[in-house]
C-alpha cells in the first residue's frame, strides 16, 4: 500500500484522493480547516468541494497536522492554490522531503517569485528534478466525481517515477500516461488558465463560438512561442497534455477560469468576482507571473498581454478585446 500525503482541501485534491484511495493507496489528507476535517471524519464527505464523493476512512486519513501527514508518506501531492504553496511548504523543515517523491497537481506559479511550483520545491528542499512530477489533464475534478472517462498525463524527467504514479491513478474511468516534458507541461498548464480566462472575458462581452475558436488556435501558437523561448526542445503541443488540457479549460462549464473571466467581461470587478465564486481562479495570478517573465523574453503574447491590461491595469475589457481581435488571423 503506497502512502501518500495530499495537501489541499479543494476539488482537485478531493478528486485525486478519491482515485488514489479507491485504487488502494493510503492517503493522509491535510487540510487547513479543522471544521472540514471534522466534517469528513463524521460524514466521509468534504463539505465544500465534490461533496457527493464518499471517502473510505480506512484509507483516507484527514488531518490538520501537516507534519503528521507528510512524515510517513512515500509521495507528496501538492493540490493547494499556487498562492498558498510557499506559506504551506515553508512550515516544513528543509530535510523533511529528502526521501520523498513530489507531485504537483497545481496549475499555477508562485506569485511574486514567478517560478513554477516544481522549481520552488527544488530550490526550497534541495531535491533533484528527477524526484518531481506534474499532473496534467485534460481532466476536471467534477467529472472524476461522476466517474466519467478522464485522461491524465504525469510529466517527469524520471520515466520510472512518471510511470509509477500513472499506475497509482489508473482505473476503469481514468487513463494515465507518463511523459518526460516536466517544464513544458507545467508552463502550458499555467498558460491554459490565462487563455480560458481571456476567452471567458470575451464570452461575457458577447463574443461567440467563432471568436472563441480563433482565440484558442492563436493561443496554441502563443504557448508554443513562449515555452520554446524558455525551454527549447521537441514537443508536440497537439498532445492531450497540452492541447487537450487547454480545450477542456477553455470550453467546459466546470472551468473556474472561464467562469471568472466571463464575470469580468459582464462587468464584475476582480474582487467581486473572486468573492462570488468563493474559489481560486489560478489564471488571475498566472497572468501577472507570465507577463512579468515575458518582459525579459519579449515573446509576442497578445492574449496574455490583453488579460494583464484588463486585470491589472484596469483597462476596459471591451476596448482590450476589440484591440486583441485585430491581431488574430
Amino acid at each position: 500500500m503506497e502512502k501518500i500525503a495530499m495537501l489541499g482541501g479543494g476539488s482537485w485534491a478531493t478528486a485525486l484522493t478519491k482515485i488514489l484511495s479507491e485504487n488502494g493507496s493510503r492517503v493522509h489528507w491535510w487540510m487547513r480547516s479543522k471544521d472540514d476535517v471534522q466534517h469528513l471524519l463524521r460524514t466521509r464527505h468534504n463539505p465544500r468541494y465534490l461533496s457527493s464523493v464518499a471517502h473510505d476512512l480506512s484509507r483516507v486519513l484527514p488531518t490538520t497536522d501537516l507534519d503528521e501527514a507528510v512524515r510517513e508518506a512515500d509521495w507528496l501531492v501538492l493540490a493547494v492554490p499556487a498562492a498558498f504553496v510557499q506559506s504551506t511548504l515553508d512550515k516544513l523543515g528543509r530535510d523533511e522531503l529528502k526521501n520523498k517523491r513530489v507531485i504537483s497537481a497545481i496549475k499555477g506559479m508562485i506569485p511574486g517569485k514567478n517560478v513554477l511550483v516544481t522549481d520552488y520545491v527544488v530550490e526550497r528542499f534541495r531535491l533533484p528534478h528527477t524526484r518531481l512530477g506534474v499532473v496534467a489533464g485534460p481532466c476536471h475534478a467534477e467529472e472524476v466525481a461522476l466517474e466519467k472517462q478522464s485522461y491524465l498525463t504525469i510529466g517527469s524527467p524520471d520515466a520510472d517515477l512518471a510511470e509509477e504514479f500513472s499506475r497509482l491513478l489508473r482505473n476503469r474511468y481514468v487513463k494515465a500516461n507518463p511523459a518526460e516534458d516536466l517544464d513544458g507541461i507545467e508552463y502550458c498548464a499555467v498558460m491554459k488558465n490565462i487563455i480560458a480566462l481571456t476567452g471567458g472575458i470575451a464570452h461575457g462581452l458577447g463574443y461567440g463560438d467563432n471568436f472563441q475558436a480563433v482565440l484558442v488556435s492563436n493561443a496554441v501558437q502563443e504557448m508554443r512561442r513562449f515555452v520554446h523561448a524558455l525551454n527549447p526542445q521537441p514537443r508536440d503541443l497537439s498532445a492531450s497534455a497540452y492541447l487537450g488540457d487547454l480545450l477542456v479549460t477553455a470550453y467546459s462549464q466546470f472551468s473556474r477560469n472561464r467562469t471568472f473571466g466571463s464575470m469580468v467581461g459582464r462587468g464584475y470587478s476582480v474582487k467581486s468576482a473572486q468573492l462570488e465564486m468563493n474559489m481560486v481562479a489560478e489564471g488571475y495570478y498566472a497572468v501577472k507571473s507570465i507577463y512579468e517573465l515575458n518582459r525579459k523574453l519579449q515573446v509576442s503574447m497578445p492574449i496574455t498581454s490583453a488579460a494583464y491590461h484588463i486585470l491589472y491595469e484596469k483597462i476596459s475589457p471591451a476596448i482590450e478585446i476589440e484591440l486583441l481581435k485585430e491581431k488574430f488571423k
